[in-house]
This record gives C-alpha cells, sequence and structure tokens, in this order.
C-alpha cells in the first residue's frame, strides 16, 4: 500500500528535522536536488545538460556545484574528448552522505509501511 500525500509529507518532515542533528553541511533544497540527480541519473553530467534536466539556469547550476565541490560531494573534471566540456563527477564523500541519507529515511519510512500481505506473525 503507498503513502498518502499527508504520510508522505510526514515522513519528508521527520527525515529532514532528524538530518538537521547529524555532523555535516546543510544543503539548499536546489544543492540537494542536483546532488541527488548526479548519482541517481546515469552520467556523463554536464552543466548544460543538468541546466535542462533540473530546469534550472547555467548560472544557478554553476553556483550549486561550486558550494557541493567545495563540500567534496561532486567534482569538475575537464572532458578528455571535447576540452570545452566540463563533466561532473561524483565523490565518494558525496556517496557516503547519500547513503547515510537514505538509510536514515528508510528507517524512519519502516514504521508507516503496513507489514507484507499474507504474512502471519509469530505466535
Amino acid at each position: 500500500m503507498a503513502l498518502s500525500a499527508q504520510q508522505t509529507l510526514e515522513l519528508w518532515r521527520k527525515v529532514m528535522v532528524a538530518n538537521l542533528g547529524r555532523d555535516h553541511a546543510d544543503l539548499t533544497a536546489r544543492q540537494f536536488a542536483l546532488l541527488l540527480h548526479v548519482y541517481l541519473t546515469p552520467p556523463p553530467h554536464t552543466v548544460r545538460g543538468l541546466s535542462a534536466a533540473l530546469n534550472l539556469s547555467k548560472p544557478v547550476i554553476t553556483r550549486a556545484l561550486d558550494r557541493l565541490g567545495r563540500l567534496d560531494y561532486l567534482r569538475r573534471k575537464r572532458d578528455e574528448t571535447d576540452r570545452r566540456n566540463v563533466l561532473i563527477q561524483r565523490t565518494i564523500k558525496g556517496s557516503v552522505y547519500l547513503r547515510e541519507f537514505g538509510d536514515l529515511a528508510a528507517e524512519i519510512a519502516a514504521p508507516m509501511q503496513p507489514p507484507p500481505v499474507g504474512l502471519v506473525s509469530p505466535p
């Protein structure tokens, strides 16, 4: 059974509040969306491609990449096949950050999910 809109918003609220207590830098919604997009969609990623995919201007993408680069969550690398392009790449630190965020979200969501149909609880 899927979560209702109200349950989904409550889940998001709980995850965001719990995330505030973790020892890491705060990200804006744009920075977080950009980070998720780079990690969850197949590469290659460029400023132009991210701008189109996220419907944000290139300067907005560049500012978000500057911040995420300073945090070492993403890095820029010159495209060896076309030196005019700069590729946006994942980093280990960014992978760890998102894995921990995903684990936190899953932990908070677990009690909200009904038990699987057809399973009998032990006596």
